[in-house]
Parts: C-alpha cells; structure tokens; sequence
C-alpha cells in the first residue's frame, strides 16, 4: 500500500489556510452532520474510490487536506489517493484535534447528531463479547464468539483498519436519507472548484 508523501498537517496549521486548502471529511455522513471542520466536504472513506477523478482534479487546483475523527480512517484515505497518485495531506489529531483546540465544528441543522464510529464499534464489540460470554452460560461454547470479535479487535489494531466500523459505516443509522444526494452535492461542487 502507498503511503502519503507529505508531512501531517497540524490543526494549527491548517487553521489559517481554511478556504486555501479543500478539506475532505471521511467519516460517515451521519458523523459529518454532527460536526465538522467549516467548510469540508464530506466523502465517505467507503465512496473515496468514486470520487478519486473528482478529486484529482481538485488536487490539481489546490492541497487536499484529509481528516477523520482521529486520524485512523484519514490515514486510509491518505494512502489511497497516493496510491491514485493524487497528492494529500493528512490533518494529524482530526475534527477531536480541531475541536480540542478551540475550532469551531459547523453542524447541519435540524439533523441528530450520531456517535462517533469508535463509540459505535466498542458499543458493539463489547456487546458481542458480554453476550458471549454470559450466553456460553447456557449453551456451552458460545464463547468462542466473544473470542472471534477480541481476535478481529487485536488485527484492527495491528492492521490499522477496522472492517466493523466499515461496517457499521454502511448502515442507515449512519447514512440519512439525503447521503446520496448530498454525496453527489459534494461531488458537483468539487468538480466546479467550490
């Protein structure tokens, strides 16, 4: 896999050059809704790839500046467009960073604002464990699931990646009624240079 050819961007370098660099948001639309860095587009990590033309051409107009909730899914998206051979950087701490440093989060209004990806997979990670466990109880062997889900907790962190929170990512709790047309919204003005 490619890696990002640039240095991090600091929030704090990034803070000044808001208008000056296109900022892509790759959390799910439902995390986008809830807070964000002002003026990011939102493309879903799982939609990067459709939208790699699109931002290409943004990248030939000006820096791209990926960012996530933490880093970890920006990271992903980083690697993904140098592997395109589109240039990016990477905004080291994420929207957590931009927000921990005083940043104002711009919020779409009247839409419920959804947990973090993070906050959802230890949600469900820990219930399948607890489950298994209390249910191996009663039907012996059943443990074993809560064994599967510590095993695919310990490869996401030696990989990196997160295949539950890809997941959980695709579904419509995280994905309001308007993604798509929002997504295709966030396309359109790319392609346009806005």
């Amino acid at each position: 896999m490619a890696t990002p050819t640039t240095t991090p961007l600091t929030v704090e370098q990034l803070r000044p050059r808001l208008g000056q660099v296109t900022v892509i948001d790759v959390r799910s639309p439902g995390e986008f809704v809830g807070g964000h860095i002002p003026g990011a587009r939102n493309v879903p990590l799982d939609r990067l790839p459709q939208a790699l033309p699109v931002l290409r051409a943004a990248a030939g107009r000006g820096e791209l500046a990926v960012v996530c909730a933490s880093g970890t899914r920006a990271l992903n998206a980083c690697e993904q467009l140098a592997g395109a051979g589109i240039p990016a950087r990477l905004v080291d701490g994420g929207t957590a960073a931009w927000a921990d440093r005083g940043g104002d989060l711009d919020r779409i209004p009247g839409r419920r604002v959804r947990w973090a990806m993070d906050r959802q997979v230890r949600l469900v990670a820990g219930s399948l464990v607890l489950a298994g466990v209390l249910v191996d109880v009663v039907v012996p062997g059943v443990r074993w699931v809560s064994a599967a889900v510590g095993g695919g907790l310990l490869f996401s962190a030696l990989t990196n990646t997160c295949a539950m929170g890809s997941m959980l990512g695709r579904l419509p709790y995280n994905r309001p009624r308007d993604s798509a047309r929002a997504f295709e919204a966030t396309l359109a003005a790319l392609r346009d240079g806005h």
